[in-house]
């Protein structure tokens, strides 16, 4: 048994990919990692950006697509959805046999509109029903545009990956939109045992943002903070997240066949090299939870990850982290503002980069 398949049959914990490529669905890639554990697959534009950009498999497709006089950004989301709905049938069997449990793809609306509440249910909407499948996750952002977003397509049966998360006050306000969706749902007589979602808690970015700012301070104490951060502040969530889907409230939307809002550990590869490259792994293992991994995370922790119940543990020593980061003047909330706007920003990014190699492609 690998770690990956410990990590689900022990510790109730799914392990997702967090890459994909055309190159990988047509080698057997994603079918040998589904085989050792992986259950389920995220992308993102930087993904895609990376995939389309570095292999020339995509090119017969953007040929054909051409000779149909397709404009060069609704051949890019052909691109991409042409590889979702493959990722999608290898994932299905999985989603069949975990009862709707696992076996979920992810594409993400575009970065462009993450701001436009609006454009983002109409965006949502349209890949929900473009790539009509039953293990399709449309990603929206946590912005504040993003929550009203998140609520109405819960609202009407759809299932969401909410993204880029980075404070705890926005993962409350993502849980309110999720139960307010499902609310509306019940309401109007709707089938709630269908609607998946998870709610995509970023980590390592965390902590490379709150350690730049304590190097900057350069105090003793601040220093021993380093590292510290998301940590932290994920199983501060993992908290929230029991609390919250235990309540009066959520026990009414389960007794009609709710299906829990799993909290997903994203940013999971260690961006310092002093700190142990499986740390965001080893320290948020727990039941309910998804963690997406990319490759080299991967690697690593099968060769020397640690398997252990780990996201409950510590509560306390967490919350004084947090208080000690307050005290040394760390504001997490202003933290996470600048993490959602890079975010946002470096996906826009990467996506435009895709659609100007699309063009060079073309000339």
């Amino acid at each position: 048994m690998t770690r990956l398949q410990q990590l689900h049959n022990e510790f109730d914990q799914s392990p997702w990919l967090d890459n994909l490529s055309r190159d990988r669905l047509t080698d057997g890639t994603i079918q040998r990692f589904i085989d050792g554990g992986i259950r389920g697959i995220t992308a993102n534009p930087s993904i895609f950006a990376h995939a389309i950009t570095g292999s020339d498999a995509y090119d017969a497709d953007f040929h054909r697509l051409l000779d149909a006089d397709t404009s060069l950004e609704d051949a890019y989301w052909d691109l991409i959805t042409t590889d979702i709905a493959h990722a999608l049938e290898l994932f299905h069997p999985l989603y069949e046999s975990s009862g709707g449990g696992d076996g979920f793809v992810s594409i993400e609306v575009s970065p462009t509109i993450a701001n436009d509440t609006a454009a983002t249910i109409d965006a949502a909407r349209d890949l929900h029903k473009r790539i009509d499948r039953p293990n399709l996750l449309v990603k929206i952002p946590a912005t504040d545009a993003g929550i009203p977003a998140i609520e109405a397509m819960t609202s009407e049966g759809r299932s969401i990956n909410i993204t880029l998360i980075f404070s705890l006050e926005r993962y409350g306000q993502v849980i309110d939109a999720y139960m307010s969706g499902l609310e509306t749902l019940l309401s109007a007589q709707g089938d709630l045992t269908r609607v998946h979602s998870v709610a995509s808690f970023f980590v390592s970015r965390v902590d490379t943002e709150v350690d730049r700012r304590l190097e900057a301070m350069g105090t003793s104490e601040g220093m021993g903070l380093r590292g510290k951060a998301a940590v932290a502040q994920a199983k501060l969530a993992y908290q929230q997240f029991r609390t919250r889907f235990a309540d009066e409230r959520w026990k009414k939307l389960a007794d009609a066949g709710a299906n829990l809002q799993r909290p997903l550990w994203a940013s999971t590869s260690t961006k310092n090299p002093d700190y142990p490259d499986t740390m965001y792994v080893d320290e948020l293992i727990g039941p309910d939870t998804v963690n997406t991994l990319p490759e080299a995370t991967i690697e690593a922790f099968e060769d020397h990850g640690t398997l252990a119940h780990t996201i409950d543990k510590g509560h306390e020593d967490a919350s004084e982290t947090l208080d000690r980061l307050h005290k040394v003047g760390i504001d997490l909330l202003e933290v996470a503002s600048v993490l959602e706007t890079q975010g946002v920003n470096r996906f826009a990014a990467d996506q435009d980069s895709v659609l100007a190699a699309l063009k060079s492609k073309l000339a």
